[in-house]
């Protein structure tokens, strides 16, 4: 069952001409079936009083949907975001006599160059999505499926039930997989894409899983389900950063940022800044008061919500 995972951000007055609102909270979802294929609409219903609904939304994306009806403070983040998070495909739609000229110039240089120009019409989005659900490319589905959780509840008669998107690899209806950080083994008692029973679920999925072993009051959001032994749970990391263009100066030590990684947006202070004279290139060391989940060579998104203006500082590489 093909699925596509779409970031939409914009107002509301279009996202529900998409699909069927489910689950809403920071995070909103909005569901679309055609035959076997479906699609995952997800918008960060707290942004802007929370940079973090944000970042959820992108972090969970394939693609992005942008409308753009004003040039503002909120536009600029976004695009930010957009970049940082590689979101390389998606779609503008301009509202209030925009056009493409005055836009060019805020998103020369980052991955919206790419983005297509539609029309404020849902039906033709609906096509365009459709279309691209069945021409997406290939992702990585071998090996060990990773699933960090975005919302966990109990569920009367079923147990521990959490929702999340599979990031990587395959899971399978009665695995044996490990809670991270917890370290807690555990067992998938089943999955549910869309409504419907399945087998397996592999990468892109959007998943509802099961669980047998574990309470929902011991889950976050954040926590990672996965049997891949590459998975490390740290509270001190280090990496090679890259600090957007626009921020003003140096990171310095002791200040505290926000680091986002797959459904992770938690606390971190830096103790340890180098940077060989380009302070936008830095070797950093951030440290944790609760670990960090991620597999080596992951990409984190670097937040500072001390600002008024600029909230996304840049990457690091781990």
């Amino acid at each position: 069952m093909p699925n596509l995972n779409i970031a939409f951000l914009g107002p509301e007055d279009l996202v529900k001409e998409l699909g069927k609102k489910g689950t809403s909270t920071d995070i909103s979802f909005y569901n679309l079936k055609k035959g076997d294929s479906t699609l995952t609409v997800i918008e960060p219903s707290r942004y802007p009083e929370k940079l973090s609904s944000l970042y959820y939304a992108t972090s969970l994306a394939d693609l992005a949907i942008l409308v753009i009806d004003e040039l503002s403070a909120k536009l600029g983040e976004t695009i930010l975001m957009l970049n940082a998070a590689k979101i390389s495909e998606g779609i503008l739609i301009l509202r209030n006599y925009i056009d493409k000229g005055q836009i060019a110039p805020l998103i020369r240089g980052t991955v919206l160059e790419q983005y297509e120009v539609l029309s404020d019409d849902p039906v033709q989005l609906r096509e365009w999505l459709w279309a691209r659900v069945a021409g997406q490319k290939p992702k990585k589905t071998e090996g060990k499926g990773i699933v960090p959780i975005d919302h966990h509840f109990n569920v009367k008669g079923i147990g521990t039930v959490i929702l999340g998107c599979v990031q990587e690899g395959t899971i399978h209806r009665h695995d044996q997989v490990t809670v991270h950080p917890l370290g807690k083994q555990i067992q998938i008692r089943s999955i549910q894409m869309h409504d419907d029973d399945a087998e397996e679920a592999k990468a892109g999925d959007r998943v509802g899983l099961a669980l047998k072993g574990i309470e929902s009051d011991d889950l976050d959001r954040g926590y990672v389900l996965s049997s891949d032994p590459r998975i490390i749970s740290s509270l001190k990391v280090s990496g090679k950063a890259d600090i957007i263009k626009y921020w003003p100066e140096p990171l310095k030590n002791q200040m505290v940022l926000y680091a986002g990684h797959w459904m992770q947006f938690i606390p971190c202070r830096v103790t340890a800044v180098s940077d060989n004279g380009d302070f936008r290139k830095p070797e950093l060391t951030l440290e944790f008061e609760r670990e960090l989940i991620y597999l080596p060579g992951s990409s984190i998104i670097l937040h500072y919500l001390e600002s008024e203006k600029l909230r996304i500082v840049g990457t690091i590489t781990v």
